[in-house]
């Protein structure tokens, strides 16, 4: 499924970068930011959160799309992330899980704050999302 974008790519990314600003990342120093799109236009925004205990950490993925979620939006276009990379990342496993859980089509921007920028397909990146014993 192909969506149009309701605002720039740029603004998606730059509302990401801001995003990272705030982000708390004490023990791995790895900051991102994530900006969200849902199909009406609407940006949610997340950084990830770190705690002593990584697995309590929250990513900034998971933090933007619960904002959507808690706003009520469910379909959503892309997603932008940006971290102080070498080369632009991609969400982790469990990060897509969820995204996918929504919007297997969605678009992944990621940048580094240097600039480079890289977009792929969530559903290249988890091919097969809801194929399991709920699929």
């Amino acid at each position: 499924m192909s969506y149009e974008f309701p605002i720039a790519k740029d603004t998606l990314i730059q509302a990401a970068r801001n995003a990272r600003i705030h982000a708390y990342a004490p023990y791995s120093k790895f900051a991102v930011g994530a900006a969200l799109i849902s199909e009406d236009g609407a940006v949610f925004t997340g950084c990830n959160v770190e705690n002593i205990s990584f697995g309590l950490t929250v990513y900034a993925e998971r933090a933007c799309i619960s904002k959507a979620i808690e706003d009520g939006k469910r379909k959503f276009i892309a997603i932008a992330v940006v971290s102080d990379s070498k080369e632009p990342v991609v969400p982790c496993g469990a990060c897509r899980q969820v995204l996918a859980e929504f919007s297997p089509e969605l678009r992944v921007i990621s940048c580094t704050t240097d600039g480079e920028v890289a977009e792929f397909a969530l559903d290249t990146l988890l091919p097969s999302a809801r194929q399991g014993i709920l699929g």
